[in-house]
């Protein structure tokens, strides 16, 4: 790659960089958790609670005992209509994948998602969140990459094959 190539293409990654550290998808912020939760929270304009109300919850996750001394798991709509084949699960690690649809079924925007186990570091919450903060970068990634064009910077291509030769060079000097 020649010396101009390596210049534009350092550039773009710091104009992408400084757009995406813009949007709140930075590097540098990727690694607090406080950030990602709050950035993912705020994309989907939804806010997580350990408070119990019957009222203004969109969405319950929460710990139950079964009249035997077992623990079990539920996830629903409505804290009044539980169905035991669809709401109540045996293990927590399947409650991942339901707090991300809860989250990803937020359409109207300020929903309320009570997790009685928010304090209590489930890993779960955790995972979901960090999967969600990956996809959204994916997503504001092209976006910026979007918006870089539209400013005139066209992204770097890659001219280099599997083994790392620029495949551009060679054909540029007939080899």
């Amino acid at each position: 790659m020649s010396d101009s190539s390596k210049k534009y293409e350092e550039l773009y990654e710091q104009k992408l960089e400084e757009k995406m550290t813009s949007k709140g998808f930075g590097e540098l912020e990727s690694h607090d958790e406080e950030h990602v939760m709050d950035v993912v929270l705020k994309h989907f304009d939804l806010e997580l609670t350990d408070q119990w109300t019957s009222n203004a919850i969109d969405h319950y996750i929460y710990e139950e005992n079964t009249a035997d001394g077992y623990e079990v798991y539920v996830s629903t709509h409505s804290s009044r209509e539980v169905s035991v084949c669809e709401n109540v699960f045996q293990y927590d690690n399947e409650l991942g994948e339901e707090f991300k649809q809860a989250i990803k079924d937020n359409d109207h925007g300020g929903s309320v998602i009570y997790l009685s186990m928010l304090h209590d570091d489930a890993y779960w919450i955790q995972e979901t969140i960090q999967e969600l903060y990956t996809e959204l970068v994916k997503l504001y990634t092209e976006t910026c990459k979007d918006e870089l064009t539209d400013e005139g910077f066209l992204e770097p291509i890659d001219h280099t094959d599997a083994s790392g030769v620029d495949t551009l060079l060679m054909m540029a000097n007939n080899e």
